[in-house]
């Protein structure tokens, strides 16, 4: 089941961020459901959830998206984008 920010879009790779007011990126998706060597330890640990470059804060995780009311989602990157449609 793909992970989701709190407003219901589907989390992915790349996407332009708020987090506690400040911009970033999401730089990890550790989705249960996928088999990624990279999220493997965050799944284990925290049962998924995403990682976040913020410029201020550094590296971030996130566990519980849904509930993550300082995770804002801004835009998605070409990036995303381009995952998506190579998935779909």
């Amino acid at each position: 089941m793909p992970l989701k920010y709190q407003s219901g879009e589907e989390i992915r790779k790349g996407d332009r961020i708020l987090f506690h007011g400040e911009p970033g990126f999401v730089d990890l998706i550790a989705d249960p459901s996928e088999k990624d060597p990279e999220a493997e330890w965050y799944i284990q640990e925290f049962g998924g959830g995403v990682g976040i470059v913020e410029e201020r804060l550094g590296r971030s995780f996130i566990p519980n998206t849904e509930d993550a009311e300082d995770l804002i989602f801004l835009s998605r990157s070409e990036s995303s984008n381009a995952i998506a449609k190579t998935n779909s």
